[in-house]
Protein backbone atom coordinates (compact mmCIF):
# COMPACT_ATOMS: atom_id res chain seq x y z
CA UNK A 1 0.00 0.00 0.00
CA UNK A 2 1.31 3.54 -0.77
CA UNK A 3 2.42 5.43 2.37
CA UNK A 4 1.10 9.22 2.57
CA UNK A 5 -2.30 7.81 1.47
CA UNK A 6 -3.75 5.40 4.18
CA UNK A 7 -5.71 7.26 7.02
CA UNK A 8 -3.47 6.99 10.65
CA UNK A 9 -4.76 4.55 12.91
CA UNK A 10 -4.86 4.59 17.38
CA UNK A 11 -1.97 3.35 19.08
CA UNK A 12 -3.12 -0.10 19.61
CA UNK A 13 -4.53 0.03 23.15
CA UNK A 14 -4.74 3.63 23.22
CA UNK A 15 -8.03 5.55 23.84
CA UNK A 16 -9.23 6.96 20.77
CA UNK A 17 -8.18 10.41 19.88
CA UNK A 18 -9.94 13.45 20.85
CA UNK A 19 -8.87 15.82 18.18
CA UNK A 20 -11.40 15.31 15.24
CA UNK A 21 -9.51 14.91 12.28
CA UNK A 22 -7.10 12.38 14.17
CA UNK A 23 -10.42 10.56 14.99
CA UNK A 24 -12.10 10.48 11.81
CA UNK A 25 -8.23 9.21 10.68
CA UNK A 26 -8.78 6.52 13.35
CA UNK A 27 -12.27 5.33 12.42
CA UNK A 28 -10.90 4.83 8.67
CA UNK A 29 -7.85 2.97 9.67
CA UNK A 30 -9.90 0.72 12.19
CA UNK A 31 -12.15 0.09 9.34
CA UNK A 32 -9.20 -1.19 6.72
CA UNK A 33 -7.91 -3.04 9.27
CA UNK A 34 -11.41 -4.96 10.41
CA UNK A 35 -11.84 -3.99 13.52
CA UNK A 36 -15.17 -2.93 13.80
CA UNK A 37 -15.78 -2.92 17.58
CA UNK A 38 -12.91 -0.18 17.40
CA UNK A 39 -14.62 1.59 14.70
CA UNK A 40 -17.64 1.25 16.28
CA UNK A 41 -16.57 2.64 19.55
CA UNK A 42 -16.09 5.75 17.89
CA UNK A 43 -19.45 6.41 16.18
CA UNK A 44 -21.91 8.22 18.79
CA UNK A 45 -25.05 5.96 19.76
CA UNK A 46 -27.24 7.56 17.59
CA UNK A 47 -24.95 8.64 14.95
CA UNK A 48 -26.32 9.22 11.32
CA UNK A 49 -25.14 7.30 8.64
CA UNK A 50 -25.78 8.42 4.71
CA UNK A 51 -24.50 7.67 1.77
CA UNK A 52 -25.96 10.32 -0.33
CA UNK A 53 -28.67 8.69 -3.33
CA UNK A 54 -29.33 5.96 -0.79
CA UNK A 55 -31.38 5.25 3.06
CA UNK A 56 -29.73 6.68 5.70
CA UNK A 57 -29.03 4.57 8.50
CA UNK A 58 -29.50 5.82 12.39
CA UNK A 59 -27.82 4.66 15.19
CA UNK A 60 -24.97 2.64 16.21
CA UNK A 61 -26.18 -0.63 16.12
CA UNK A 62 -27.91 -0.40 12.37
CA UNK A 63 -24.27 0.98 11.07
CA UNK A 64 -22.65 -2.11 12.95
CA UNK A 65 -25.00 -4.69 10.94
CA UNK A 66 -24.73 -2.45 7.77
CA UNK A 67 -20.80 -2.96 7.79
CA UNK A 68 -21.10 -6.46 9.06
CA UNK A 69 -19.62 -7.62 5.98
CA UNK A 70 -16.48 -6.91 6.52
CA UNK A 71 -15.99 -9.43 9.12
CA UNK A 72 -16.92 -11.88 6.53
CA UNK A 73 -13.60 -14.11 5.17
CA UNK A 74 -12.00 -12.66 2.04
CA UNK A 75 -13.99 -9.39 2.16
CA UNK A 76 -11.92 -6.15 3.12
CA UNK A 77 -12.08 -2.11 2.88
CA UNK A 78 -9.49 0.30 1.90
CA UNK A 79 -9.45 3.84 2.19
CA UNK A 80 -6.47 6.22 0.66
CA UNK A 81 -6.97 9.97 1.52
CA UNK A 82 -6.14 12.33 -1.20
CA UNK A 83 -7.08 15.31 1.12
CA UNK A 84 -8.20 15.79 4.55
CA UNK A 85 -9.42 19.17 6.31
CA UNK A 86 -11.00 20.06 9.50
CA UNK A 87 -12.91 23.24 10.77
CA UNK A 88 -14.03 22.29 14.02
CA UNK A 89 -15.56 19.34 14.56
CA UNK A 90 -16.32 19.50 10.48
CA UNK A 91 -14.06 17.00 8.59
CA UNK A 92 -14.38 16.78 4.87
CA UNK A 93 -12.45 14.09 3.25
CA UNK A 94 -11.40 13.13 -0.22
CA UNK A 95 -10.82 9.61 -1.12
CA UNK A 96 -10.67 6.29 -2.69
CA UNK A 97 -12.72 3.71 -1.44
CA UNK A 98 -12.09 0.07 -2.24
CA UNK A 99 -14.13 -2.66 -1.46
CA UNK A 100 -12.84 -6.67 -2.01
CA UNK A 101 -14.72 -9.38 -1.95
CA UNK A 102 -12.37 -12.41 -2.72
CA UNK A 103 -10.94 -11.84 -6.34
CA UNK A 104 -13.22 -8.59 -7.04
CA UNK A 105 -11.79 -5.37 -6.03
CA UNK A 106 -13.66 -1.98 -7.08
CA UNK A 107 -12.22 1.58 -5.98
CA UNK A 108 -14.39 4.72 -6.67
CA UNK A 109 -13.88 8.09 -5.24
CA UNK A 110 -15.79 9.43 -2.68
CA UNK A 111 -16.38 12.28 -0.97
CA UNK A 112 -16.97 12.25 2.87
CA UNK A 113 -18.49 14.86 5.74
CA UNK A 114 -17.44 13.14 9.58
CA UNK A 115 -19.01 15.49 12.37
CA UNK A 116 -17.37 15.14 15.34
CA UNK A 117 -19.07 15.68 18.92
CA UNK A 118 -17.75 14.71 22.48
CA UNK A 119 -15.03 12.66 21.02
CA UNK A 120 -17.56 10.37 18.94
CA UNK A 121 -18.83 10.67 15.18
CA UNK A 122 -22.06 12.15 15.14
CA UNK A 123 -22.34 12.08 11.23
CA UNK A 124 -20.81 10.33 8.37
CA UNK A 125 -22.17 11.39 4.78
CA UNK A 126 -20.46 9.89 2.14
CA UNK A 127 -21.02 11.24 -1.42
CA UNK A 128 -20.02 9.19 -4.52
CA UNK A 129 -20.79 9.49 -8.60
CA UNK A 130 -23.23 6.06 -9.12
CA UNK A 131 -21.47 6.12 -12.45
CA UNK A 132 -18.20 5.71 -11.36
CA UNK A 133 -19.26 2.65 -8.82
CA UNK A 134 -21.02 0.97 -12.03
CA UNK A 135 -17.48 1.35 -13.49
CA UNK A 136 -15.67 0.49 -10.63
CA UNK A 137 -18.06 -2.82 -10.20
CA UNK A 138 -17.42 -3.84 -13.99
CA UNK A 139 -13.79 -3.26 -13.80
CA UNK A 140 -13.78 -5.38 -10.74
CA UNK A 141 -15.76 -7.89 -12.19
CA UNK A 142 -13.64 -8.17 -15.48
CA UNK A 143 -10.37 -7.92 -13.23
CA UNK A 144 -11.62 -11.45 -11.94
CA UNK A 145 -11.16 -13.22 -15.37
CA UNK A 146 -8.67 -10.92 -16.64
CA UNK A 147 -6.65 -10.49 -13.38
CA UNK A 148 -4.23 -7.66 -15.01
CA UNK A 149 -7.31 -5.16 -15.37
CA UNK A 150 -7.73 -4.98 -11.83
CA UNK A 151 -7.41 -1.54 -10.44
CA UNK A 152 -4.25 -0.89 -8.20
CA UNK A 153 -3.93 1.35 -5.00
CA UNK A 154 -3.53 5.03 -5.65
CA UNK A 155 0.28 5.60 -6.26
CA UNK A 156 0.49 9.34 -4.40
CA UNK A 157 -1.12 12.26 -3.45
CA UNK A 158 -1.47 13.31 -6.87
CA UNK A 159 -3.12 10.42 -8.74
CA UNK A 160 -6.51 10.54 -9.46
CA UNK A 161 -9.00 9.43 -6.73
CA UNK A 162 -10.87 6.34 -7.52
CA UNK A 163 -8.67 5.54 -10.74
Amino acid sequence: MPTGLLPTAAPAGAAPPTDPQALVEAFLAALVDQDLDAAMAMLADDVIYTNVGLPTIRGRAKVAKALGALDRPGAGFEAYLHATSADGPIVLTERTDVIVLGRFRAQFWVWGRFDVHDGQITLWRDSFDFVDVLRATVRGLVGIAVPGLQPKAPAGLGAAPGR
